[in-house]
């Protein structure tokens, strides 16, 4: 495993050496043929996210796409408020809260890089306050400092008051220091009275450590925070929008908060003291993915280095030790079963077979607590910034439909024309391939998805306005069968209330063992009293974009089933595809999508292929 991901790192490097001046940044005008889409396939996107703006799930968004150093998509979405008045914008701001770190990250990296800041270094070499920091409630002595790389990549023994609700946490929510209208030294000064939670080195917590980070970058460069990344990054790569607050003449392009409102800490119509390296930029989605391909290109942009390609690949490499436990909260969604790790300042995906991070092996991400959300694909020079205002535990099911609809609207290379005089097949070799083909979770040669399995009623749910309620459901599955319909809502679930709770919690409590029951108590728009239903559980095979086919007037005819339409083939819109031989079949029109079904040695169709070659997805037959 070792050697395979050395190897990764090696051939990353040697393309972000090759890319840097081979691109033409082209960040202003979108051009999706240009930069390599289905222009079709990616105006699928828009329609989507406006579905949800239409049950009152979300306001609006902002989705910005690049591929092979061209701007393919950058499109506004719904509105800025939400009394719904004013339309959203391309370069409307939004609070994008931790993916400030990566930015954070950066100007850490360019002091080292400048022979300034050293990673191996002991934190209290910069910063005194925090020497001699004791780890736990007994305050024992740390096996070694605290260093500046752990500060990167999350190893800090630090924590935030939120990954936890132990005594050690609470006393991390204690420290008054970190305030907007304090400063990060203020903020230092109080940090080093608690101790640690972790052996320094030893566990990855998601922290403050990042905001610990932004003070060195201060005391290392002799300039504010929010001036060296203006110098330093912002001017640079031409992010005119970003900052630590919005100035007034900017206020009119200002995303509404959530109803809730932003908390004192994040109030960014304000000028701040607090240049939270973790958390406190606020930014647009060009200027966002200006950063991105900077960082795709291996450190430059537009004539502009801050990095070098060999730096940028030390960042977005797995650089924990084997066996790190993941802690926390956070711990939850990175880690070996999430099929990812972390380098310095990034989410890096390890799995080949599985990830919640999109992209092929080497793709590296993070997210806002809002829904912000960003990835570059190295492998298929690929970049995509979302620009949403969610609450925390919804911004799930947004991420995915980006993730999805970009690497599906990929276009591939066409082969030769359909013969004049095409291929025959017969009518029981048509039936044999009758059925339904599960892609999993993403249409991508490189971004790839085992499908999810898990014991449940096959009900996909979000949260509207505090309420759980029903997104999608899997056909011919207990939800779909008892009757549950898109847009209800769940009250209760076993008796209890719902209301309020987070999506995990409501999906935990519609999971549990095969057979077992649940009762729910769900509300309808059109009916006037609660409808009580009892649901068995069973075994969900979640299989995510799917066709199925079906013969009609002597020829095989494709739809897309489930959420996502899949290359040509979409939902209700039966495709008639044209035989090229007994097993290849081809859509004379679109993409010109192409077919090869599988079967096993004694002749049962197993599977299918959509355009067979470098850029193949493969799907299993389920049905």
């Amino acid at each position: 495993m070792q050697c395979f991901g050395k190897q990764m790192a090696n051939a990353a490097l040697a393309w972000l050496l090759l890319s840097a001046g081979s691109f033409a940044q082209s960040l202003t005008s979108a051009d999706p043929a240009g930069a390599g889409f289905s222009a079709e396939r990616l105006a699928r996107i828009a329609p989507w996210y406006q579905s949800r703006i239409d049950t009152g799930a979300l306001t609006g968004a902002v989705v910005a796409i690049a591929h092979n150093g061209k701007l393919a998509y950058l499109q506004p979405i719904g509105t800025q408020d939400r009394a719904k008045t004013v339309p959203m914008k391309s370069d409307s701001i939004f609070w994008i809260a931790s993916m400030t770190k990566p930015v954070t990250s950066v100007a850490a990296m360019m002091l080292v890089e400048e022979g300034k800041l050293e990673l191996e270094a002991p934190v209290a070499t910069y910063l005194p306050e925090l020497k001699d920091m004791k780890v736990g409630l007994e305050r024992v002595p740390a096996k070694r400092p605290m260093q500046v790389i752990d500060l990167l990549r999350h190893t800090s023994g630090l924590t935030y008051p939120e990954e936890g609700n132990d005594e050690l946490h609470r006393a991390y929510g204690a420290v008054y220091t970190f305030r907007r209208d304090r400063t990060l030294a203020d903020f230092i000064a109080g940090l080093g009275a608690v101790p640690l939670v972790h052996q320094p080195g030893e566990v990855w917590e998601y922290s403050w450590g990042v905001d610990v980070l932004a003070r060195v970058v201060e005391v290392v460069s002799g300039q504010p925070f929010d001036k060296f990344l203006d110098d330093r990054i912002f001017k640079p790569l031409g992010m005119v929008d970003t900052g630590f607050f919005v100035p007034e003449e900017k206020l009119s392009r200002l995303v509404d908060p959530l109803p809730s409102g932003r908390p004192r800490l994040w109030d960014i119509t304000k000028p701040a003291r607090l240049f939270s390296g973790g958390g406190g930029l606020v930014s647009t989605a060009p200027d966002y993915l200006r950063f991105c391909q900077m960082l795709l290109n291996g450190g430059e942009l537009d004539g502009a280095r801050l990095l070098s390609a060999k730096t940028v690949q030390q960042m977005t490499t797995n650089v924990l030790p084997p066996d790190t436990p993941f802690a926390g909260e956070m711990g939850k969604y990175v880690g070996p079963r999430m099929g990812t790790s972390w380098g310095l300042g990034f989410a890096v995906r390890t799995n080949p077979e599985f990830s919640l991070l999109p992209g092929a092996v080497g793709s590296f991400n993070w997210g806002g607590y809002w829904g912000t959300w960003f990835w570059v694909d190295p492998v298929a020079k690929l970049t995509a910034v979302l620009m949403i205002q969610v609450p925390p535990d919804t911004s799930g099911p947004y991420r995915a439909a980006l993730r999805h609809l970009t690497y599906a609207a990929l276009s591939v290379p066409r082969a030769p024309e359909l013969a004049a005089a095409p291929a025959s097949a017969s009518v029981d070799v048509l039936k044999s391939y009758v059925g339904t083909y599960g892609f999993g979770q993403s249409l991508s040669a490189h971004d790839r998805q085992v499908p999810l399995i898990f014991v449940g009623i096959g009900l996909d749910i979000e949260i509207v306005d505090g309420k759980a309620t029903a997104r999608s459901l899997i056909e011919g599955r207990p939800a779909a069968k008892a009757g549950v319909r898109a847009g209800d809502v769940i009250s209760e679930i076993d008796g209890a209330p719902v209301q309020g709770l987070g999506i995990d919690p409501v999906i935990a409590k519609l999971r549990g063992a095969v057979g077992t029951e649940v009762r729910l108590k769900i509300s309808r728009k059109d009916q006037a009293q609660p409808i009580d239903l009892t649901i068995t559980r069973e075994v969900i095979r979640a299989t995510g974009a799917r066709i199925e086919v079906r013969v009609g007037d002597g020829a095989l005819t494709v739809t897309a089933a489930g959420p996502w339409s899949v290359l040509d083939f979409e939902k209700d819109k039966p495709l008639a595809v044209k035989a090229t031989s007994n097993t290849e079949f081809r859509v004379a029109v679109g993409d010109h999508t192409r077919l090869a079904f599988k079967s096993d040695s004694a002749g049962k169709v197993t599977g299918v292929v959509l355009n067979p070659g470098p850029e193949q997805i493969e799907a299993q037959k389920i049905d």
